[in-house]
């Protein structure tokens, strides 16, 4: 598979210039991300030797050395070395303990190993199992956590082949002027490609290999198939509630409302006999939960609550569980989605792929429900709300040319005070209009 450029690498680099001598760092996200890649491609290039311990496929030689020497750090690193076949340099080597919620005791005795000072250290996992996997263990305080995201957008055009697209689409947005609408439309089809093929590595190195949707569908498949497989060993009831609104998001997000309805997946059930699933969706980072606020204040710390939205962490993962019944081949959809004339709702996949770039820049996700009377039944609702200082910005995805934005009126009027502009994410070029600024969708990451 191919090795891609990816943002964390510079959060690496930062950590080790400023913070390695004081913290290991634990990079952890949902399975097939690019955790274990992107560290060994750190490890090589950036130190002059390492050792990486990979917990999924550890001998009983390296365990038993853990058993025999964790309260001799000193023995510990030398019988490792001997053991592995690799020799470490003070100061200039980086040991990587690769899947450490496989052998928590590792993770453990990353307080000794950093307070001993002669490496630097890496953990990665994923959240799930690292919580599971730590009840009867100490916590190391010398830990900084980093989380990894699928691709973004920005991070495809580098996988492709596009590097200068991104750099135009910035200074396009820094300067609040549109792209030439040539310049656009091609990198519309291009964002519309990167939602199709998503931002998990395994499936842009296949795309960028064979430029075949088939071929990358099938890699989108596998990943799917591995997540249910994950479901199934939960304990308890957890795993076959995440199971079951897994298989349903498509169905909730390509709703006018698309927050969580247990109705949909269970009758007669409240929002709580889910909540064992929701909970292992999202600490397995499969899933991003949107919050509701009935009432963002002038600071930014939003009031959450009941109900929230349930978002995949790839569009690209959306689109293959979406058509998991083979009513159209991916080749069919690929076509008719770049032409706009996908027979589903569109809202579905912009809207989705929205959240995962708002998540992957940094931002925790909001969205407001209002009425203009208690009693009221029409909800207003916008998509996503940003601080942005002491006042927020309100944000609306549309995946057509609708100029209707009667929620948007409503907020902006209601709440003016408050806000300093408000933002439509939209498929077509920049524009702007009053206070609202029109957004293509391909920049939202950069909000």
């Amino acid at each position: 598979m191919n090795v891609f450029r990816r943002k964390i690498y510079d959060k690496l680099i930062d950590w080790k210039n400023k913070w390695s001598s004081e913290y290991a760092i634990l990079l952890e996200g949902a399975r097939r991300v690019g955790k274990s890649t992107i560290v060994e491609e750190f490890a090589k290039n950036e130190y002059g030797s390492y050792l990486l311990i990979d917990f999924n496929h550890v001998t009983k030689d390296v365990i038993s050395v853990f058993e025999t020497y964790s309260y001799d750090i000193d023995k510990l690193l030398s019988t490792l070395q001997m053991v592995c076949n690799i020799r470490l340099e003070p100061g200039r080597s980086l040991v990587v303990f690769d899947e450490v919620q496989k052998y928590p005791k590792a993770r453990e005795l990353i307080k000794y190993l950093v307070k001993d000072g002669r490496y630097d250290y890496i953990e990665t996992g994923s959240l799930i199992t690292l919580k599971q996997n730590t009840r009867n263990i100490q916590i190391p305080s010398e830990e900084m956590h980093l989380r990894m995201f699928p691709m973004d957008f920005e991070e495809w055009c580098w996988a492709c082949g596009f590097e200068d697209v991104f750099g135009a689409v910035k200074e396009a947005y820094e300067k609040r002027e549109p792209l030439m609408d040539s310049v656009h439309r091609t990198v519309m089809e291009q964002f519309k490609t990167y939602m199709l093929t998503g931002g998990m590595p395994q499936a842009v190195s296949k795309y960028v290999e064979t430029r075949d949707m088939t071929t990358v569908e099938t890699v989108k498949k596998v990943i799917l198939d591995l997540y249910r497989d994950d479901m199934s060993k939960i304990g308890g009831s957890a795993g076959t509630k995440a199971r079951a609104i897994f298989e349903e998001i498509p169905s909730m997000l390509s709703t006018h409302r698309k927050n969580f309805r247990p109705g949909m997946i269970k009758r007669n059930v409240r929002q709580t006999y889910f909540s064992p699933g929701i909970e292992w969706l999202t600490s397995a980072r499969i899933c991003e939960k949107c919050k509701v606020t009935t009432d963002p204040d002038l600071t930014g710390n939003l009031n959450n609550g009941e109900p929230f939205k349930c978002y995949l962490l790839d569009s690209g993962l959306l689109m293959s569980l979406a058509f998991d019944n083979g009513v159209l081949s991916m080749p069919e959809v690929y076509s008719a989605f770049t032409r706009g004339r996908l027979s589903i709702n569109e809202g579905m996949l912009f809207e989705n792929v929205a959240a995962q770039l708002l998540s992957s820049s940094g931002k925790e996700l909001h969205y407001v429900e209002l009425k203009k009377k208690k009693d009221d039944k029409n909800v207003y609702e916008i998509d996503f709300i940003l601080p942005k200082g002491k006042k927020i910005t309100p944000i609306e995805v549309k995946s057509s040319t609708s100029s209707k934005h009667d929620s948007l009126d409503f907020f902006m009027e209601k709440y003016a005070k408050r806000i300093d502009g408000a933002v439509i994410v939209h498929p077509k070029n920049m524009r702007s209009e009053g206070k609202i600024l029109y957004l293509p969708i391909y920049m939202i990451s950069l909000l």
